[in-house]
């Protein structure tokens, strides 16, 4: 049976403004090397180019449940983010890595964000990855209306090049980050 993402009642899927899902799941690749790519915040623009003005915590580059980290993504300015979860993948057992954050502001630009991933091996010699984010607020809802939907593309963007990176291949040529503004 596969893992699923653990969701605080506040952001749950469907009672939200604006909600995506990707998966993808790949041979020949292991939890540990998506893991080591992912959880280490300073690694992220390597592979991605949707995120910039990187702050990692305190603690280090690596992400652990309590830290606090900020950046920018999808246009919205610098994010205080919160590790809300963060597990190492072992055998048996999903990687798992969360974290919240909020835009205060007024009823026109406040957002509150709930994004987390799953990393996981499946037999086979295979590795799932799937990340999810929930979002509440105007601009979230304005988001989710945008077509094509900037976030499925943007978070699509993040998987393809956490493989790509994993595989050796290094940072892909960006297909998709044409459409999404930042």
């Amino acid at each position: 049976m596969q893992s699923a993402i653990i969701w605080p009642k506040k952001y749950l899927p469907g009672t939200t403004d604006n909600f995506v899902t990707n998966e993808v799941i790949v041979a020949g690749l292991k939890a540990p090397q998506i893991w080591s790519l992912l959880n280490d915040i300073t690694q992220w623009e390597t592979y991605y180019d949707n995120c910039s003005q990187i702050t990692p915590p305190a603690s280090g580059p690596k992400l652990s449940e309590g830290d606090t980290f900020k950046f920018s993504t999808f246009g919205f300015p610098v994010l205080d983010c919160t590790v809300e979860e963060s597990v190492t993948p072992a055998t048996g057992k999903a990687g798992r890595l969360a974290w919240s954050a909020e835009l205060d502001g007024d009823a026109d630009s406040a957002v509150a964000v709930y994004h987390a991933w799953l990393v996981e091996d499946l037999e086979g010699g295979r590795v799932r990855i799937l990340t999810q984010e929930s979002q509440k607020g105007k601009p979230a809802a304005e988001l989710a209306g945008v077509k094509p939907n900037k976030m499925l593309l943007g978070h699509q963007d993040w998987l393809d090049g956490l493989v790509s990176m994993a595989k050796g291949q290094g940072k892909l040529s960006s297909t998709n980050l044409g459409s999404i503004s930042k």
